[in-house]
């Protein structure tokens, strides 16, 4: 009897492990980067160029009929130094925990908006990383990449069409103070992928005693678009900023000297670009243009391209260069996937390992 008892035991064990999945999974990326333009010039080893290296655990667990529980916790880290990337944080990139069934998911935790995630993953043929980013004139600095204390749903996707709502809390003395709410929509089959995104940032803050610091709401609406031709892919994508720091600077150390460039409260951003299969590998290119709508005028034009060779699955060699033309003492500058540059030209050589 007490042997049974063992085996069925052991079967249950069996069981629960073959039901729960938990994987240890990164980037390893780092480059040699230079940088001119601005106020310094610069060259140096720096890491996450291409991709943002980072180390990160994701779990899920079958609680049956089709419903599970899952996790992802990820920090970034910097290969050059070894460091943490922010100081005190050690999941500072996701941090997150939800329920997904058949009538879509939910999840709470720090967490990317829908609107940085339509930018990266549909809009930019740089995926958000080497010197083409579209980091360089679209304004995916900040909250509007990720945001904490945030609850996001997801619906399945139906003939195509999925969408996902966020709301993160600003838990300040008012509700409203602090808060951030987005969404976004879109289809995707065959060789076209579309989707529309929204973000909206309340940057009141108001402490429990003391006078209120408040501000307009900043708004971000994107609409981005990718068509897979059997030569190359297109990718095209066009953003309206309004509101106080709707379009943050990615650098803010006044990085040309003189008058320091003012964030625009009131622009367009427009993205034009490819990727294309060429040998081993795949060449990257885009065009953008800012339009600054303030008396300020000041747009800015970008173009950047890059070519990725794959090592294997896992491994590859990159070369990128991008080249900025700003207007009117406009400030935009050649970022890459963690850093945000010091000036209108830049280039990265690196290699990047996933695992």
């Amino acid at each position: 009897m007490k042997k049974a008892g063992i085996i069925a035991l052991g079967i249950l064990a069996g069981s629960a492990q073959a039901q729960t999945a938990v994987n240890i999974y990164g980037i390893v990326d780092a480059a040699i980067v230079g940088e001119s333009g601005g106020v310094a010039k610069t060259t140096k080893l720096t890491s996450g160029a291409g991709a943002f290296s980072r180390l990160g655990f994701k779990g899920s667990e079958d609680l049956g009929d089709g419903l599970s529980a899952y996790f992802i916790l990820e920090s970034g880290i910097r290969i050059d130094s070894g460091a943490v990337d922010t100081t005190g944080s050690i999941f500072n990139r996701q941090a997150l925990v939800g329920l997904k069934g058949k009538a879509g998911s939910v999840s709470l935790g720090r967490q990317y908006t829908p609107w940085h995630a339509t930018l990266a993953a549909i809009a930019d043929p740089f995926a958000n990383g080497y010197a083409g980013s579209t980091k360089n004139l679209f304004p995916d600095w900040g909250s509007n990449v990720r945001t904490s204390n945030t609850i996001m749903v997801a619906s399945p996707i139906v003939n195509g069409f999925s969408g996902d709502l966020a709301y993160s809390a600003g838990e300040q003395s008012t509700l409203s103070a602090g808060r951030q709410y987005g969404g976004s929509i879109g289809y995707a089959g065959g060789p076209l992928v579309v989707r529309l995104a929204y973000n909206a940032r309340n940057a009141d803050v108001v402490p429990a005693t003391g006078t209120p610091t408040l501000h307009d709401l900043g708004r971000n609406t994107l609409l981005a678009a990718n068509y897979a031709f059997k030569a190359f892919k297109l990718y095209a994508a066009y953003g309206i900023d309004k509101g106080y720091n709707s379009a943050p600077l990615g650098n803010t150390s006044n990085p040309y000297g003189g008058v320091p460039a003012t964030p625009s409260t009131d622009s367009n951003e427009a993205l034009l670009g490819l990727t294309a299969p060429i040998g081993s590998g795949t060449l990257m290119f885009s065009v953008m243009h800012k339009n600054d709508k303030t008396a300020f005028n000041q747009d800015a034009n970008a173009w950047g391209i890059g070519y990725l060779y794959m090592l294997s699955r896992r491994t590859g060699l990159y070369a990128a260069y991008a080249h900025i033309d700003n207007k009117n003492g406009a400030g935009y500058t050649v970022a890459n996937n963690s850093e945000s540059g010091t000036g209108s030209t830049g280039y990265n050589l690196g290699i990047r390992h996933s695992f």
